[in-house]
């Protein structure tokens, strides 16, 4: 008789134990379940908020003066500074940001080989024993700028073969091929 007992104590004990572990469960399923209904409901009632909701904000940034400031750096050219005023000057005339380096880059390795004060690393007006100078690489991009605008693209010279033909006739190629290396280098 008190073996039976004690197989109905065991048993008691066993179903109580798992009777616990299933109410535990059961609160802890309801637990979850309240908190996504929670969830759901402030995601509702901010959805249904007259004129207000998810707002998210993007800018456009302009890769380009950063583009020339890390090509600049990388060839050590005292053009780093004047990044900007390239781009600015590009888009006022209306031709590709990176032609005004890539001539500079042919002319003059970056403007490091260039006749003392000039500000010229375009060769712009540079023949025989003539130099035209500037007052600063700011004053040279601008007249540069121009004249190109000016002299080529408006007269639809605008690869630089073509260019090459007028702004130095004397290249067999090497010079329009330079450019355009140059041109590829800054994609």
């Amino acid at each position: 008789m008190l073996k039976k007992g004690l197989i109905y104590f065991v048993l008691f004990l066993c179903l109580s134990g798992l009777n616990f572990f299933l109410v535990i469960k059961t609160y802890g399923v309801f637990d979850k379940q309240t908190q996504i209904e929670k969830i759901l409901s402030a995601i509702a009632e901010e959805k249904n908020k007259p004129n207000e909701g998810y707002r998210a904000e993007a800018t456009v940034v302009d890769g380009r003066v950063a583009n020339l400031k890390s090509f600049f750096r990388k060839y050590n050219s005292p053009l780093y500074n004047n990044a900007e005023k390239i781009v600015e000057v590009s888009d006022l005339h209306q031709f590709d940001y990176r032609l005004l380096p890539a001539i500079a880059m042919q002319e003059s390795n970056l403007c490091r080989v260039i006749p003392d004060d000039s500000h010229n690393c375009w060769g712009w007006g540079i023949y025989g024993t003539t130099v035209t100078r500037f007052e600063s690489y700011d004053e040279a991009i601008e007249t540069v700028g121009r004249g190109i605008k000016r002299e080529y693209i408006d007269k639809g010279l605008v690869t630089a073969t073509a260019i090459m033909e007028k702004y130095t006739p004397s290249s067999k190629g090497s010079w329009a091929h330079g450019v355009n290396t140059f041109l590829k280098a800054l994609e």
